[in-house]
C-alpha cells in the first residue's frame, strides 16, 4: 500500500488517472476536467506519473497533430481500484455539488448501477455525453460503459454532463429530444443509477 500511494496518492494523481480512463486526453482536456487544480500543480502530477509508468504523451496523427496524454496498461490496472474508491466514497455524508467531468459522470454511473434495479435487461445504449460516444452495456446485471459508438443500440441518449446527471441522480424528467430509439428502454436505463445510503460511524 505505502508503494502505490508513493506512486498515485498525491493529491490529484487518481483524478488525473481517472480522466483518461476513457481515452487521451490533451493538456487543456484535463485541466476542463480538473478545473480546481492548479497548471504547475497538474504538470507536476503529470511528469510524476509519467515516471511511474502510469501515463504516457504521444501525438496524435494528422489532422489533429495533437499532444495527448494516455493511460499505458499499468495505468489502466488501476481502473478498478478507481471505481471500488469512487463506490466507497459514494456513501460521504453529503453529495459533491461540484461539477463532473464526462469521464467522473462515467464513472459515477459504474459505481451507483444497481443490478436489483436491472434485473433481466439486456440492452446496449450509446451515451453521447457533451459530444463524447460511450457505449452501456447492461446484461446480467452488470453494466459495462467503453468509450466510442456501438455498432447498434435500443437506444441513443445525447446530454451534456450536467443534464445528464440531473436526469440520472436528481430525477429530473427527460427532456424531448434527448431519446432517440426505444424510449422506454432508456427511460428504465435511466433509473438504474439511486444514490447509495449514507454509512454511519
Amino acid at each position: 500500500m505505502a508503494r502505490a500511494l508513493d506512486l498515485v496518492g498525491e493529491r490529484w494523481a487518481l483524478l488525473v488517472v481517472r480522466e483518461l480512463l476513457f481515452g487521451p486526453k490533451r493538456f487543456t482536456d484535463l485541466r476542463a476536467g480538473l478545473p480546481t487544480a492548479s497548471q504547475n500543480v497538474l504538470s507536476h502530477r503529470l511528469k510524476e506519473l509519467e515516471e511511474a509508468g502510469v501515463v504516457h504523451r504521444k501525438k496524435l496523427g494528422p489532422p489533429a497533430g495533437a499532444w495527448v496524454y494516455e493511460l499505458t496498461s499499468r495505468g489502466q490496472d488501476l481502473r478498478p481500484v478507481i471505481i471500488e474508491l469512487a463506490k466507497w466514497g459514494c456513501h460521504a455524508p453529503t453529495a459533491s455539488t461540484a461539477q463532473l467531468s464526462v469521464s467522473a459522470l462515467m464513472i459515477a454511473l459504474l459505481t451507483t448501477f444497481s443490478p436489483k434495479l436491472a434485473g433481466n435487461l439486456t440492452a446496449t445504449y450509446e451515451l453521447r455525453v457533451s459530444d463524447e460516444p460511450f457505449r452501456a452495456t447492461v446484461a446480467n446485471g452488470h453494466i459495462d460503459i467503453i468509450p466510442g459508438q456501438p455498432d447498434t443500440a435500443d437506444a441513443v441518449i445525447v446530454a451534456d454532463a450536467a443534464a445528464l446527471r440531473a436526469i440520472v441522480f436528481a430525477g429530473e424528467e427527460i427532456p424531448d429530444g434527448t431519446v432517440k430509439g426505444d424510449e422506454r428502454s432508456a427511460a428504465r436505463f435511466l433509473r438504474l443509477f439511486p444514490r447509495p445510503g449514507v454509512v454511519n460511524a
